[in-house]
């Protein structure tokens, strides 16, 4: 029986470790057959998302037009690193989209007194700004990406249908060893099948 790939089998792509905007743009991906995944394409997988990398309690019950924010926010990352890798100019939207989420969070945790702990630092937790908070650092994490030193290893993985960003490493321009294999299989099927020169 063959197994299903789905963007949660898949191995995060090279860098993603480092950047939470690569894993971000990478949370949706384009599969063999025409097929599409989607980590955040309900609001219980985005919730299980950022609660993975530490953006949001497990809790948080998270609202779809929350888990929407956040789609929208993967098309503007998205956007930005295919126009980077492209060599093209930044998408004027998708800078004021992620500029947007940057500046409307909270910058700071606010002081509060408890009884039992007296004096503590904590920032406001309602839903909204749990994703707030979130999109600011996913945001961040874009800006220091595509302006830091590992911007020129950026670029998208060498395999057809997959749609996912990663660091070149060396010459390493798969994001996983999966694509690698099946960009292998299609360039050796490709030589097999070329006519022959006369």
């Amino acid at each position: 029986m063959k197994e299903t790939v789905t963007a949660e089998s898949l191995p995060p792509a090279p860098g993603a470790e480092r950047y939470l905007a690569l894993d971000l743009a990478n949370s949706a991906v384009a599969l063999p057959g025409g097929h599409r995944s989607d980590l955040l394409g309900t609001p219980g997988g985005a919730e299980r998302w950022l609660a993975d990398r530490g953006l949001a309690p497990a809790d948080t019950g998270l609202l779809d037009l929350c888990a929407t924010r956040l789609r929208s926010l993967r098309d503007h990352v998205r956007a930005l690193l295919a126009a980077h890798v492209a060599g093209l100019p930044a998408p004027a939207d998708a800078l004021t989209a992620v500029n947007a989420a940057l500046t409307r969070a909270p910058a700071a945790s606010l002081l509060h007194w408890a009884p039992a702990r007296g004096l503590y630092r904590e920032a406001s937790h309602p839903v909204t700004q749990i994703v707030e908070h979130a999109l600011a650092v996913l945001a961040a994490g874009a800006a220091d990406l595509l302006t830091g030193p590992d911007a020129e290893r950026l670029t998208a993985c060498g395999s057809t249908p997959c749609d996912r960003y990663l660091l070149r490493h060396g010459r390493r321009h798969w994001c996983s060893t999966r694509c690698g294999d099946r960009a292998r299989a299609a360039r050796a099927y490709a030589r097999r099948t070329r006519p022959a020169a006369d």
